[in-house]
């Protein structure tokens, strides 16, 4: 993708299916006799004209808006045409075809093609015209993929927010205050014979500790933000008939699964993503975990094996008309003990004891259980269990500063605040080892600069754009 950026390229910027507009969208060197091939006529600089777009007898395709942005001065940074027609599937592959085949036609005065080289755009491929030619970063351009996919009212304010800028703002701010901290230390290097102490006469040490300070607020932020963005996935889990496919009802305020006193009726994963304060919950109902001789009902508990082991965090349902009954107790502990071996990594295991409306109160509260004690059926202590998992999740209602952030942002912050960590180690050493000093700096630049696309592999941006829908 990276290889053809010079390439004008083509495409239909909206949603397939109908709507009462759509847009096609070109963008290339010097689109101009293109313009008067599909219009009729040269466009005044970012004005809506209507007009017919022509076929080449000069008839009308379709009639609606064109406007032309000229370079710089445009989304992508080079010369762009947006024709808004009307939003039928084929009045835009017929207006597409129409934009490919003006672009091969002859200029009547030159008699080579219109637009030579005219191709459909690859997914993400104007929004990576935009950050080569400088419009935007990299964190920017993954805002507005971020943006259209925000799945709640916080993740797209937090969306745009980073495509404005905020997030980039503070990548930048911790940068130059790194490239400053550098400069010091590269000046100690380069100057080794001078009497005075760059470093410490310029506080190298407290400058460094602030970056620490700066970069972890950075990073509480980021984590924020990769949480808006993709949520936590919760599982629910126990023995059959404890009530998992009611409390997924009860939370996603709908009657998604069933729920029958008959053993065994869940048989396969039912999934809800419900929002809590914003951030997006994928909720799976499983299938109860037990032996059994029924082949579909083991299938059934595979998969939910599967899902347990993906969790980040799984909600473990007691019943609590049950719980004092030793089979049924031992049967709980023995699944705990599969799941605490089974997890490669330490997930969050929130002990959920379902069916209190059946107990007495005074029980209840003397039982000394850990967890939450709930009626899913009554809808008691729901509103408890929405706060523990945000809290599971690591959420902090701070949804005013919050910016969207990936899982690749939180990891390359990681980096450098292992880099920096190191930085103060050889900072401390009694002989002050600056030449390991001064490559951490280097390190911890380098990760940061990965977050704005200032430094990164084709391979890293081939990957990321290609992952947006085609027309952005």
């Amino acid at each position: 993708m990276l290889a053809r950026t010079t390439d004008p390229i083509v495409a239909i910027a909206t949603a397939p299916g109908r709507g009462a507009v759509g847009i096609v969208r070109v963008s290339g060197a010097n689109l101009s006799p293109l313009v008067l091939a599909l219009c009729g006529r040269a466009l005044r600089p970012r004005e809506a004209h209507y007009l017919p777009f022509l076929d080449a007898q000069g008839g009308a395709v379709d009639r609606g808006l064109a406007i032309r942005f000229p370079a710089p001065n445009s989304f992508t940074g080079e010369d762009v045409l947006e024709l808004q027609a009307h939003g039928g599937p084929v009045v835009l592959q017929l207006l597409l075809a129409r934009c490919l085949e003006a672009a091969a036609e002859r200029d009547q005065v030159t008699d080579a093609p219109r637009l030579p080289g005219l191709r459909v755009a690859q997914p993400g491929e104007f929004s990576q015209r935009a950050f080569l030619n400088g419009k935007m970063d990299l964190a920017q351009a993954e805002a507005i993929a971020d943006l259209i996919d925000a799945s709640t009212e916080a993740a797209a304010r937090s969306a745009s927010r980073s495509l404005s800028g905020e997030f980039s703002r503070e990548i930048h701010a911790v940068r130059d205050a790194l490239i400053h901290l550098r400069m010091l230390v590269e000046a100690t290097l380069d100057f080794p014979e001078e009497e005075i102490d760059f470093l410490q006469k310029a506080d190298a040490k407290g400058q460094l500790t602030a970056l620490q300070r700066q970069l972890a607020a950075v990073q509480r932020r980021a984590r924020q933000g990769a949480l808006l963005r993709e949520g936590i996935k919760v599982v629910i889990a126990g023995q059959p008939n404890a009530g998992k496919s009611s409390l997924l009802n009860a939370l996603a305020g709908a009657e998604l699964a069933i729920v029958s006193s008959v053993p065994g009726t869940t048989r396969d994963v039912v999934a809800q993503t419900i929002q809590i304060h914003g951030v997006p919950v994928h909720v799976a109902d499983t299938a109860g975990l037990r032996d059994s001789s029924d082949e579909v009902e083991q299938i059934g508990i595979a998969r939910a094996w599967g899902q347990i082991e993906s969790a980040d965090a799984i909600l473990f349902l007691h019943d609590l008309t049950r719980a004092d009954a030793p089979d049924y107790a031992a049967g709980d502990a023995a699944i705990l003990e599969s799941i605490a071996a089974k997890l490669a990594v330490s997930v969050p295991v929130l002990h959920i004891w379902n069916k209190s409306d059946a107990v007495p109160a005074a029980r209840l509260g003397s039982d000394g259980r850990p967890g939450i004690a709930l009626s899913a059926k009554q809808g008691l202590g729901l509103e408890n269990l929405r706060e523990r998992l945000l809290e599971l999740a690591g959420w902090q209602a701070v949804p005013e500063g919050v910016y969207l952030a990936r899982a690749r942002h939180v990891q390359a912050l990681a980096r450098v605040g292992e880099h920096l960590a190191l930085a103060v180690q050889h900072l401390a050493a009694q002989d002050q080892m600056l030449d390991l000093l001064a490559e951490e700096l280097r390190l911890a630049q380098m990760a940061l600069n990965e977050i704005t696309g200032e430094f990164g592999a084709d391979d890293l941006l081939g990957v990321i754009f290609s992952r947006f829908c085609i027309g952005k």
